[in-house]
C-alpha cells in the first residue's frame, strides 16, 4: 500500500513546540548529554554499494543502531535520555539550583533519584532503555509488557533491575494499564507515545533520537535525497523527519514512512487526515512496530514533513533480515532484527514498483538513507527467521 501525503498541513513549518524539541540546539544538547555516558560511541554508517548498483541508485547508506549503548536498538537514545532529564529536573527543583549532567553520579542527585519511580509500557526496546536509565541514576523502574512480548525480551529488561508486570492484550492495552497504575501509585510515566495532555516526556524521548540523525549527517559524503524510516507509533519517523526538515528546510530529502501492513496505524491516520485507532488483526513479525494508534505528537510532525506513507508485508521484513545477513555484490553483512530493516525493505519495494518509483522520483542520482533500528534483540527469534546466529553474521562482517 502506498499513499502520498495530502494533509492540509503538509510542507508547513513545524509547530513551535516541535521545532524546539527537534531543533539543532536541542540535538547538540542531546549529544552533550551522551558524552557523559561511559559506553557511548557513535554507531556505524554502512555503505551498500552493491545493492545501490543493483537498484540503479547512486548510493545506499544504513545507520546501524544495532550497536547503540549496549542495548542494540535506537531506543537506547530515547527512554534513558528522558529518565536522566527528568531526574536532573527534579534534582534542580529540590536543591534550588541548576543541576548539570556532570553531577549525575553525585550523592545529592542519587538521593533524589532514589525517591523516584519511572514506568512505561513496551514491546521490548523502549522498556530496556527506560530500565537502563533508571539503573544509571539510581531510580526505580516498573515496566509493563503485553502478552506478545517474548520471554527473552522480558529477561533482557529485567537484567537492569526493573520490576516487570505482564498483562493480557496488546501493546495499546499495556500503555493504558501502565498509565492507570502509574497515576494510582504516583509514578512518572516515560512513554514513547503521547495522548491528550501528555506530550512533554514523549517529546524528550524523540529528542534523544536526534543524535542518530546528527551522526549520520556528519558521516555522509553528501546529503541524502531520500529517507525511508519505519514507524510504530511514529516516534522515530517524526524525530528523523522533523530534524531533517529543520536542518535542510525546503531542500530537505524526500521522506517516506514505512509501516507493517498488519499494523499500519500511521498510514491509516494519514489516509484519514487525523489520528485514528485501527483494529487489531493478526500479529506482525515486526514486533517493535506492532502499534494500532499513533502518537499524537508524532502525527503532528509527520503530517507536515512526511512526503509519503507505505506498508511492507511479513515476507518483506523477513527477506530483508536474510538479505542483510547474507548480502550480495560484496556488501558488508548487517545484523537486523525483525523490525530493524523495514525502512530498507520499503525502499526495495518502492524501487521495484514503476509507479511508486516515479512518484518518489527515485533514479540514478538518488542517495538513500535508512536506519537499521535494531540488531538481534531477540537472538532466538533472529536465528529462527534468518537460519543463522547473529554472532555468525557479525563475525562474517568483521572478516569481510
Amino acid at each position: 500500500m502506498f499513499l502520498l501525503n495530502a494533509n492540509a498541513a503538509y510542507r508547513q513549518p513545524l509547530d513551535d513546540r516541535d521545532a524546539e524539541t527537534l531543533g539543532i540546539a536541542a540535538a547538540v544538547e542531546v549529544e552533550r548529554h551522551l558524552s557523559f555516558r561511559d559506553n557511548h560511541a557513535e554507531t556505524p554508517l554502512v555503505s551498500l554499494p552493491g545493492l545501490a548498483v543493483q537498484t540503479a541508485v547512486a548510493s545506499i547508506y544504513v545507520k546501524d543502531e544495532g550497536h547503540r549503548l549496549g542495548l542494540g536498538s535506537f531506543k537506547a537514545l530515547g527512554g534513558a535520555y528522558a529518565v536522566i532529564r527528568l531526574v536532573l529536573q527534579e534534582a534542580s527543583k529540590r536543591l534550588g539550583r541548576a543541576v548539570e549532567m556532570s553531577e549525575l553520579n553525585s550523592q545529592e542527585v542519587k538521593a533524589v533519584a532514589g525517591t523516584m519511580t519511572v514506568a512505561c509500557a513496551t514491546d521490548g526496546n523502549h522498556g530496556r532503555s527506560v530500565a537502563q536509565g533508571a539503573e544509571l541514576v539510581g531510580a526505580k523502574a516498573t515496566i509493563f509488557v503485553h502478552a506478545g512480548v517474548s520471554d527473552e525480551r522480558v529477561r533482557a529488561i529485567g537484567r537492569f533491575g526493573a520490576n516487570m508486570i505482564r498483562i493480557d492484550g496488546n501493546y495499546d492495552d499495556s500503555v493504558k494499564e501502565a498509565a492507570r497504575v502509574a497515576e494510582r501509585e504516583g509514578w512518572t510515566i516515560v512513554s514513547d507515545t503521547s495522548w491528550p495532555g501528555y506530550e512533554r516526556i514523549p517529546g524528550l524521548v524523540m529528542q534523544g533520537y536526534t543524535a542518530l540523525v546528527r551522526e549520520a549527517l556528519r558521516a555522509l559524503p553528501e546529503a541524502p535525497t531520500h529517507v525511508f524510516i519505519q514507524s510504530g507509533v511514529g516516534g522515530i519517523a517524526a524525530a528523523v523527519g522533523g530534524h531533517l526538515a529543520i536542518e535542510y528546510g525546503d531542500k530537505r530529502p524526500v521522506f517516506i514512512v514505512v509501516d507493517p501492513a498488519r499494523a499500519a496505524c500511521v498510514l491509516e491516520t494519514a489516509r484519514a487526515g487525523h489520528p485514528i485507532s485501527i483494529k487489531h488483526g493478526q500479529p506482525t513479525v515486526m514486533a517493535m512496530l506492532e502499534c494500532y494508534e499513533p502518537s499524537l505528537v508524532a502525527w503532528r510532525i509527520l503530517s507536515r514533513v512526511a512526503d509519503a506513507f507505505m506498508t511492507v508485508d511479513e515476507e518483506d521484513a523477513i527477506s530483508i533480515m536474510k538479505r542483510l545477513a547474507n548480502p550480495a555484490h560484496g556488501d558488508p553483512s548487517i545484523v537486523a532484527g525483525e523490525s530493524g530493516g523495514v525502512g530498507l525493505a520499503g525502499f526495495l519495494k518502492a524501487v521495484a514498483d514503476l509507479k511508486i518509483k516515479s512518484k518518489l522520483r527515485l533514479d540514478s542520482a538518488s542517495r538513500i538513507l535508512v536506519v537499521n533500528t535494531e540488531g538481534a534483540t531477540d537472538p532466538a527469534k533472529y536465528e529462527e527467521l534468518v537460519g543463522t546466529t547473529p554472532e555468525a553474521v557479525a563475525a562474517q562482517r568483521r572478516t569481510a
